[in-house]
């Protein structure tokens, strides 16, 4: 009768048995082995992620540029054209195209000079001075702004775009300037050049004021000259090694036109 009366539910256990554990297993809701296809994706997610945040800051910091430089800033006191070497021209090209504005700006400082000679030439009692001066005065503007124009700016395009164009444009006109140096270097009396002729003829009469200024002309001149023509061989030979050619030079004039001429990038 004592086996009637036992709980036929009991669990022959229940000594061991804790009322507050779940009968249900546990599991973990996330894998602790991460298989290895997983991984390389979550590897190529965060690569992504770090490229694009490298283009964001690179399009910020272009945008940047933009608003500060992107202007007209040249001259500076009646700004133009934007101009800078550091900005716009290769890496490698830099020191060339610094050099070769360095020497306009030794042609424009030799213009100044020139001008200045012939005043003190035509005071010393030359005379061709009158005609000198007068020539002198057109020099100024005349030349100083069509050698930006015509051979400075065109090789400034040249290596910032590498169009064969630009290259042939520059060489036309800077072998003209070439020819109007070594003229100018002469001095003949009355060509408006305080060059070696009129140097001379300054120290013979007397002159040492004008004599002193058609010297320190002349060597502007000469130096702004040479180095003018050895830049050009320079220019000729990159100019070769990248394969620029008279019809591919017509082809980018039929293509692009003058406009060209006036646009960045």
């Amino acid at each position: 009768m004592s086996s009637l009366t036992e709980n036929p539910f009991a669990s022959t256990n229940s000594l061991d048995t804790n009322p507050f554990d779940d009968p249900t297993p546990t599991h973990s809701t996330f894998p602790t082995n991460v298989p290895a296809g997983t991984a390389n994706r979550v590897e190529e997610l965060e690569r992504r992620e770090r490229e694009l945040a490298a283009r964001e800051q690179e399009i910020n910091r272009k945008q940047e540029h933009l608003r500060k430089h992107g202007r007209n800033n040249w001259p500076f006191f009646f700004p133009l054209i934007f101009h800078s070497i550091k900005d716009e021209i290769p890496e490698g090209s830099q020191a060339l195209v610094l050099r070769l504005y360095q020497l306009w700006l030794v042609l424009l400082g030799t213009l100044i000079l020139n001008l200045v000679s012939c005043i003190f030439i035509l005071l010393a009692g030359s005379d061709d001075g009158g005609r000198d001066l007068g020539a002198s005065i057109t020099y100024l503007p005349f030349i100083g702004i069509l050698s930006f124009l015509l051979w400075y700016r065109p090789i400034y395009n040249a290596y910032m775009k590498e169009q064969a164009l630009y290259y042939y444009i520059y060489f036309v006109f800077c072998g003209f300037h070439l020819l109007f140096s070594a003229y100018m270097l002469i001095g003949i009396p009355s060509t408006g050049s305080a060059g070696l002729i009129n140097t001379i003829s300054m120290y013979n009469r007397g002159a040492l004021v004008a004599g002193i200024l058609c010297t320190v002309t002349t060597v502007g001149w000469a130096l702004q000259g040479l180095g003018q023509a050895f830049y050009y061989r320079s220019i000729w030979s990159h100019h070769n090694q990248q394969g620029h050619s008279f019809s591919k030079a017509k082809g980018e004039l039929a293509e692009h036109g003058a406009k060209a001429y006036f646009t960045r990038g």
